[in-house]
């Protein structure tokens, strides 16, 4: 009867062990970053660009920016900023969901970006890393964004808080 009891209890000590397993998850979107966007990252989510205090979402290929009271996500930027050439700006990553909620602290973090031009862009590097980066649709042909179609979105002040971390907000000196 000993014998019974003590299989019974191994057997069922054996199942409730739960085996563990790893998972390894890596993000890389070097394939969605536009042949605008800095070198030097396998991942970023978003651009922030100090000379016109917008920001270039990646992954929806839309700009960002503050017009009216309201941030708009639009494929293109507002004619106040026809002369700005995305190809010569600076670009800083940022790693955080809706980055323009805090933007009073991302401005002041990066205002002595604003100005610079040396910086490498995926066009002109030869990583091999970056050859198969996205285009979009006109490779290049016009260089300075135009306004297309614009979605307004409401300015959310409920998460307006000051979020020193630094999510690998990366930049290049």
């Amino acid at each position: 009867m000993k014998r019974i009891i003590l299989t019974a209890a191994i057997f069922f000590s054996c199942l409730s062990v739960k085996i563990a397993s790893a998972q390894i998850s890596l993000s890389i979107n070097i394939g969605s970053q536009p042949e605008w966007g800095p070198t030097g990252y396998d991942h970023a989510d978003y651009y922030y660009m100090p000379d016109i205090d917008s920001y270039y979402d990646i992954n929806a290929h839309q700009y960002v920016y503050f017009n009216n009271n309201v941030w708009v996500h639009s494929n293109g930027l507002p004619p106040r900023y026809s002369n700005y050439d995305v190809y010569h700006g600076y670009k800083v990553v940022v790693n955080q969901p809706t980055p323009w909620v805090h933007n009073d602290v991302i401005r002041r973090k990066y205002v002595s970006y604003r100005g610079r031009t040396n910086q490498t862009i995926i066009r002109d590097t030869k990583e091999v890393k970056y050859r198969n980066h996205w285009n979009g649709d006109n490779r290049g042909q016009n260089r300075k964004a135009v306004v297309h179609e614009t979605k307004t979105v409401h300015r959310d002040n409920r998460d307006n808080r000051d979020d020193h971390r630094d999510d690998h907000q990366g930049h290049r000196d």
